[in-house]
């Protein structure tokens, strides 16, 4: 797929192909589907937790005598039948993490660029720097491109500490080296702002290529 190469003024400098094994698969739902999940859970902390009762203080004493109350018998006030007492099967602390193969992450990551591709909403730029941190010289950039106001996720060779605290106030618009995304990041977001020296950053990633990072 070739798309436009776009200065940060909006206009054309030429155009690029994108890497048909990155941007150019069949989306896999199912392996999409399953990256989220496993994204997902692994953001929940896991800490719930709710008193047994061998951890319920007090209830040492018998409540009441064995016999002749016409009641149930009662061993302890920390039954968890009565008030202050203990909770039945209650939550213990766990991990949700779900493990993925690593072929199924590359793949999800691959579909999720790949249906971003499809859907027209992958946008690359000339790569550009910002001689010091200011919000309103990135929101006039992403205007320029006409992305304002959609829910961006711009991807960098590498972290460019300007260019995060630039972008970090403008609703809706995500930061990430082109190496560390995610599909959930992906399809977390409407349209791919790509700097065009990212895109082999992007492939790399992947490790098909020499020298790329798995």
């Amino acid at each position: 797929m070739t798309v436009d190469v776009l200065t940060k003024d909006g206009t054309k400098a030429g155009s690029i192909e994108l890497p048909a094994s990155v941007f150019g698969i069949e989306p896999n739902e199912h392996a999409m589907y399953q990256a989220v999940r496993s994204y997902l859970a692994s953001r929940r902390q896991g800490t719930h937790k709710t008193k047994g009762r061998s951890e319920v203080s007090g209830g040492g004493k018998k409540p009441f005598k064995q016999k002749g109350t016409g009641g149930a018998r009662r061993g302890s006030s920390r039954s968890p039948l009565l008030p202050g007492g203990a909770t039945i099967h209650g939550p213990k602390p766990h991990l949700y993490s779900v493990d993925l193969p690593l072929k199924v992450k590359r793949l999800a990551r691959k579909s999720a660029l790949s249906l971003r591709a499809r859907e027209n909403s992958v946008v690359v730029v000339e790569d550009f720097n910002l001689d010091a941190p200011k919000t309103k010289d990135v929101a006039t950039i992403l205007n320029a491109i006409n992305v304002g106001g959609k829910k961006v996720l711009m991807l960098l060779p590498q972290t460019d500490r300007t260019i995060v605290l630039s972008a970090r106030n403008i609703p809706n618009v995500t930061t990430f080296p082109a190496d560390k995304i995610s599909a959930y990041d992906v399809l977390n977001h409407s349209t791919v702002v790509i700097f065009k020296s990212a895109l082999s950053t992007l492939e790399n990633s992947f490790g098909e290529t020499k020298g790329g990072a798995k």
